[in-house]
């Protein structure tokens, strides 16, 4: 029995000796299991989708008895063949990858599970997607970001001051993220919490004034990437599928960055005086037009500032397009909790069918702005800020999160059932 342990270790590395003899064919397959897999965690894909591909690629290239478990943050793999029992266990989740890293991956993953790509070009093809560079420069990643919060600043129901707010809290935040890029994972809780407790102080400080930036709008959107809308959602889609141990993990992580984000905020208006936090809309939000405008920009400046490809561009809008269309439809017809439903239940064949096309990204590179968008974690956000303010109400918005987290879950699951035909091994869940 050969037994194989591997930990990334992104300090040191080992060099192996000029003489080492070339790995048997049987140890390349495996290898490529364990790079596969720890890249599909990376990219936060569902336990379920990690473990189905990774029996696929066991199965292409000889190894039908492979044993494989999956968990958010660790990989296990066993395989037999040959005469040999190699069983390996690999440290993974803490590396996310930029939206073209996604597709690239989806690329890769689709072709090593058909047999397209041997175990060995697979391993290689992953090494060079990890260290690709993002298509744009930071300036311009930077730039995208306070777009990116100005647009979701509108589709929260901002004023023209509350825009301005959000795109210059954004500027702050955009570059800050970029440059703290490279800080160990044991420094992001208090990042988390100081980001919040900054933007947190100049909105409440703007708010004692007769500016009428809404506080909710200028609030979120600075800090949207934060929030941990599709790590919960992924969560109770597990949860909801059987994997109950990964689905209450990525649940329980979730809500523990809601807590560092509440605390922060809690803590800036602690210090700016506000005796209540009024987590409202501006009192003169943006005409009708406005949200529809700023759904392409918001489109646009996410794949700019994700590392998504130019090309990438119109079908992702596309996609949250459909999604938005089809939340406002359901929540004329619905009301709120249902219109995530319909508008996940729509997304969901769109973005399989563009990531059929031939010009088409992957799915999750459509389907992830989608998340984002729907900001399902904004909502828990609210919650867990109005119970540690001492508001016993924020309870009845928690529950809303749930019910919205688990709306939009079934609505991609639902979808996904729809899309059977639009299926190709680039899977989405």
């Amino acid at each position: 029995m050969v037994l194989v342990v591997r930990r990334r270790d992104r300090t040191r590395r080992m060099r192996l000796p000029a003489t080492t003899a070339p790995l048997s064919a049987g140890a390349v397959s495996f290898a490529a299991l364990e790079t596969v897999g720890e890249a599909m965690i990376d990219a936060g894909y569902t336990v379920k989708t990690v473990h189905s591909t990774l029996e696929d690629i066991a199965r292409v290239n000889g190894y039908p008895r492979t044993e494989i478990v999956v968990m958010p943050t660790a990989l296990f793999v066993s395989t037999r063949g040959g005469g040999e029992l190699r069983t390996g266990a690999v440290s993974s989740g803490h590396t996310p990858l930029l939206l073209h890293q996604l597709d690239d991956l989806d690329r890769i993953v689709g072709q090593a599970r058909t047999g397209g790509v041997d175990a060995s070009r697979a391993r290689a093809l992953i090494r060079l997607m990890r260290i690709s560079p993002p298509p744009f420069s930071a300036t311009a990643r930077v730039i995208a970001y306070v777009f990116l919060c100005a647009a979701l600043a509108v589709l929260l129901g901002a004023s023209w001051a509350g825009v301005a707010v959000a795109a210059i809290l954004g500027s702050v935040v955009g570059a800050v993220l970029l440059l703290a890029a490279g800080l160990p994972r044991l420094h992001e809780p208090i990042l988390t919490a100081a980001l919040a407790f900054t933007c947190s102080v100049a909105v409440f400080l703007l708010a004692r004034t007769e500016l009428d930036p809404g506080v909710l709008p200028s609030l979120i959107a600075p800090i949207v990437v934060l929030l941990p809308g599709a790590l919960l959602t992924t969560g109770v889609i597990e949860l909801a599928t059987g994997q109950m141990v990964s689905g209450a993990a990525r649940v329980a992580t979730g809500f523990m960055q809601l807590v560092l984000l509440a605390t922060g905020i809690v803590a800036g208006a602690a210090l700016v005086g506000i005796p209540h936090i009024d987590l409202t809309e501006a009192d003169q939000p943006l005409g009708p037009i406005a949200p529809w405008i700023a759904v392409a920009v918001f489109g646009a400046a996410v794949v700019i500032n994700r590392g998504g490809r130019a090309r990438s561009i119109p079908w992702i809008v596309l996609v949250l397009y459909v999604a938005y269309a089809a939340q406002v439809i359901g929540d004329i017809f619905f009301g709120g909790v249902l219109s995530a439903f319909v508008g996940a239940l729509a997304m969901t064949p769109m973005a399989g069918f563009v990531s059929r096309l031939p010009s088409g990204p992957a799915a999750p590179v459509t389907f992830l702005p989608g998340f984002w968008m729907l900001v399902p974690g904004a909502l828990g956000l609210v919650g867990v800020t109005t119970i540690l303010d001492g508001d016993g109400s924020g309870a009845a918005t928690i529950v809303t999160t749930v019910s919205t987290m688990v709306a939009i879950a079934l609505g991609i699951l639902s979808g996904s059932g729809l899309s059977g035909r639009f299926r190709s091994p680039r899977t989405l869940i």
